[in-house]
């Protein structure tokens, strides 16, 4: 086995299609699943067995899950709230 690195020139991702990839589970949840390319590259010196190009692909993925309900909860201690004096009466907004 050798030390020799492989070195890989970077490229670009260009999303095609859609990100997001959505199901519904059989309680009514939905499961959105996003993708994102985080990084890419292609091996300069180095080539796959039959020739063919080698990649580095590193990918992310986001998983959102919203129950049937759509409800989710926040502690009080993590609400962001203005305290001045303007906005006592009305509703935050964040």
């Amino acid at each position: 086995m050798s030390d020799e690195k492989v070195e890989f020139r970077w490229l670009d991702a260009e999303l095609v299609g859609s990100d997001t990839v959505t199901f519904r589970l059989e309680d009514g949840a939905i499961v959105k699943i996003k993708v994102d390319i985080q990084q890419a590259g292609i091996a300069v010196n180095y080539t796959n067995p039959d020739g063919t190009p080698h990649y580095s692909i590193g990918a992310g993925l986001r998983i959102n899950v919203i129950p049937p309900n759509k409800k989710f909860y926040i502690p009080r201690s993590s609400l962001m709230v203005r305290k001045d004096r303007k906005t006592e009466s009305q509703p935050s907004i964040i």
